[in-house]
């Protein structure tokens, strides 16, 4: 076997070089997929005593293990893979990866152009290969002794991971040609072997970033708390990605200007330690139409992170049409609702605190209702006090009854229910759990039954391109980091269609809990017209198994166990206790809960009826 630290001079010199400034520039972790072309590269990673390495198989897979650990992580993630369409594997997790604003380089080796569009073998045009979904792409030079190309080499590296990690967070593509011989000689241990290149401190990279936070001028800050204190009837709503960072900030703005909050559950405001007093958790079910929500529509929107999960919020904000403002550090235009809407951009837990700062003292409050000056200074006042704390204090009502009618009609309930997995989460899971959810069902029925609660839990969904591949990929690359217990919720399908995990469960080691969701096909369908039997003229309900439905009758069971993972039956009475047991246990556990489609939609009406 070839010892991994002997390459030529020159080239070692090149990767010894490219390497380091990876390291330099903030990289711990690298996923490798093997390859003969991507030797060179493979082998300095592999040398560096500070990266982690992983080798995985299966490139897509790979791909979604390494925005896994990068989304959990917030760090950059170096994903590398060889010649052809190898690398083409990478491009759903890259995707993913820009819409989602989460942090890759991905390394593309390649061969030489002289073998380029000649028919050679494993060979395609890879440059740009991945086009507008990454952040910034560029083709390495071939590795030689010329001190340029050394230089070249440590600032292109340093830029990577900068533009990676500047906001919006994102992919970088780099491509790397490489010619035979691939394991010439030279030493790749020899840290850092720079000559001269080194800067003053040999520990800061060769080029580096310092990037600020957005702010507003106070006089922005000002125009726009007048907005918000000026109306009583408004709504903050915390979308996916809003961040736990800026939780208590938004918390403020919500008790100064008496907004409640709709918090999505990927917006890391619906579980945690900060001040939840007006959170609301059930926005899925009150907003839908009905005399309380037309009694209670909002004239001003406020909203922080991405577009809310919950497709009723989206079609009431498209009904009411209310002024929006949307708040985003990372410069971002992000609005499917198509309203018109004030972007501001700008640091959002900076922003909300500088906004709730001006609400709550803006003149003529300090003593707001005759009162002495021990007045809550977090709160508006006078008319607009009691106009805006009725508004809250009508949310947080239906809030609760929303809650309460859900909880005791899932108490009730003895059969399986596929949103009872979220429902149990906060009391089944350890604090500091990361729990994931797939898309299509799973994801909705997180934001639907995931309650508000002080559980500290990471939340996490691929809800980029909202795509069911790889997210068991995802989940195991958030555990190989999470350092704590982590659980995805997953429908058959998406399992299914990410089988490849289960291999590169084998070869990571982590430790996995799976709630697999299973309904023998594509739930979500039946909540969608394509299930409506009077269709005109489509021939439904004729064909809705054969084309939406999808039944596959397969067993995950045995295919489960045949990679030396575990698997169990679960039903309604062991479910939550079975999450308790399985999280953090090493290894993989699936535990199944068998559900029926056309008995889920039922189920789903009921609860629905109930609220």
């Amino acid at each position: 076997m070839t010892d991994a630290r002997h390459v030529n001079g020159a080239s070692a010199r090149v990767l010894r070089a490219f390497t380091e400034e990876l390291v330099r520039a903030g990289v711990e972790r690298a996923v490798i997929c093997p390859g003969s072309r991507s030797t060179p590269l493979a082998l300095a990673l592999v040398a560096h005593a500070r990266l982690t390495v992983q080798v995985l198989i299966d490139e897509r897979s790979a791909g979604f293990f390494a925005l896994g650990m990068a989304r959990t992580s917030g760090r950059p993630v170096v994903l590398l893979g060889t010649s052809g369409t190898a690398v083409v594997n990478f491009a759903p997790a890259v995707v993913e990866a820009a819409l989602s604003r989460v942090p890759l380089v991905v390394l593309t080796a390649d061969r030489p152009a002289e073998l380029r569009d000649r028919g050679a073998p494993q060979t395609i045009d890879q440059v740009g290969l991945y086009g507008r979904h990454v952040k910034w792409s560029s083709e390495l030079p071939l590795p030689d002794a010329a001190p340029e190309t050394l230089a070249h080499v440590r600032s292109v590296a340093g830029r990577a991971v900068a533009v990676a990690l500047t906001g919006p967070a994102g992919p970088v593509h780099l491509n790397a040609p490489f010619r035979e011989p691939l394991i010439p000689d030279g030493d790749l241990g020899a840290w850092p072997a720079l000559d001269g290149l080194a800067r003053g401190d040999t520990a800061v990279p060769y080029t580096e970033a310092v990037v600020g936070a957005r702010q507003l001028d106070p006089a922005h800050l000002d125009r726009i708390a007048e907005r918000i204190a000026a109306t009583p009837r408004g709504v903050i709503i915390a979308g996916p990605e809003a961040s736990a960072v800026a939780a208590a900030a938004i918390a403020r703005l919500a008790a100064a200007s008496g907004f409640p909050i709709l918090a999505d559950p990927l917006s890391g405001l619906r579980t945690g330690a900060h001040d939840r007093s007006l959170v609301v958790g059930r926005g899925d079910q009150l907003v839908r139409p009905g005399p309380w929500i037309e009694a209670h529509r909002p004239d001003l929107v406020i909203r922080f992170g991405a577009m809310p999960t919950s497709r009723p919020i989206v079609e009431w904000l498209k009904r009411t049409r209310p002024e929006l403002l949307v708040i985003d550090g990372d410069a971002g235009w992000r609005e499917a609702a198509l309203l018109p809407a004030t972007f501001i951009h700008a640091d959002p837990a900076a922003t909300a605190d500088g906004l709730a700062d001006r609400i709550a003292t803006r003149p003529g409050d300090a003593d707001p209702a005759g009162t002495s000056g021990d007045a809550d200074p977090g709160r508006p006042s006078g008319d607009a006090e009691r106009t805006a704390s009725t508004w809250a204090a009508e949310w947080l009502a239906a809030e609760a009854a929303a809650a309460l009618a859900m909880t005791d009609w899932l108490a009730d309930l003895d059969e399986p229910f596929e949103g009872a997995p979220f429902a149990h989460a906060p009391t089944a899971l350890p604090d500091g759990s990361v729990l994931w959810a797939g898309n299509s069902m799973p994801v909705r029925d997180l934001d639907g039954w995931l309650p508000v609660s002080a559980r500290p839990l990471a939340v996490h969904a691929n809800r980029g391109a909202n795509g069911i591949d790889g997210v068991l990929s995802s989940a195991l690359g958030s555990a190989a980091v999470a350092g704590s217990p982590v659980v995805l919720v997953v429908g058959d399908v998406s399992f299914l269609h990410d089988l490849g995990a289960l291999v590169t469960a084998r070869l990571s080691g982590v430790a996995l809990t799976v709630v697999l969701i299973a309904n023998d096909g594509g739930g979500i369908f039946s909540f969608l017209p394509q299930a409506v039997a009077d269709a005109p003229g489509v021939g439904l309900p004729a064909h809705y198994e054969l084309l939406f439905g999808t039944p596959h009758g397969i067993d995950a069971g045995p295919i489960t166990t045949a990679l030396g993972h575990r698997h169990r039956l679960v039903d309604a009475r062991t479910l939550a206790s079975s999450m308790a047991d399985a999280a953090g246990t090493p290894g993989l556990t699936v535990l199944e809960l068998r559900t029926d489609r056309a008995r889920n939609v039922e189920l789903h009406r009921a609860a629905a009826a109930a609220v």
